[in-house]
């Protein structure tokens, strides 16, 4: 999967083709690249093939299918993001990719104000519940997940991936998507 921002690549991701919107919402806020979801204007999903190489194994000729995500992000955004220089392959588990200073990699995290109440009964009843909402993996065994849980509310929904990275980044975007306040 390219990300791809007002036509400059980004960085291609190992994942899951299902939920690219969210993903690359969730991406493109969790990244830093924005401040805020305000600041994304579009997002495109859009079916690439690449061809195969000349002269390739003919086992192997078939064109790959690929997926492009094409982002756009506030002027002030895409110009600080071509400073990052973050042009490379992420793995779906490689954590701190493209990262090149101890300072990309330790960003500040923005504090909770507001506590949190959630009993251990509620936690269990989340953990129980989330397999049954997981599509993917019943068929794979595969593949990770993460949940948008609200208090005495339980799953509002999940998002599945290969990547456990990308399946937070993809519940961050559902969420940051369907408008829900936030907040508290």
């Amino acid at each position: 999967i390219a990300l791809v921002y007002h036509g400059v690549p980004h960085v291609v991701m190992l994942a899951t083709p299902a939920d690219l919107e969210d993903y690359a919402v969730g991406f493109t806020v969790s990244e830093g690249l924005v401040a805020n979801a305000g600041e994304i204007q579009s997002v495109e999903v859009v079916d690439a093939r690449i061809p195969a190489a000349a002269g390739a194994d003919s086992r192997a000729a078939a064109p790959a299918d690929a997926i492009e995500v094409r982002i756009g992000i506030a002027q002030q955004r895409f110009s600080a993001l071509l400073q990052r220089r973050r042009n490379l392959t992420g793995r779906t588990g490689c954590g701190l990719c493209g990262t090149e200073t101890l300072e990309q990699a330790m960003r500040p995290v923005a504090s909770v104000s507001t506590p949190l109440k959630v009993s251990a009964g509620e936690l269990h009843q989340a953990l129980e519940n989330l397999g049954a909402m997981q599509p993917v993996n019943s068929r794979t065994g595969s593949v990770h997940a993460a949940a948008w849980v609200l208090p005495q509310q339980g799953i509002q929904f999940v998002r599945e991936d290969v990547g456990r990275h990308n399946a937070l980044d993809k519940a961050i975007g559902a969420l940051l998507r369907s408008g829900q306040d936030v907040s508290s």
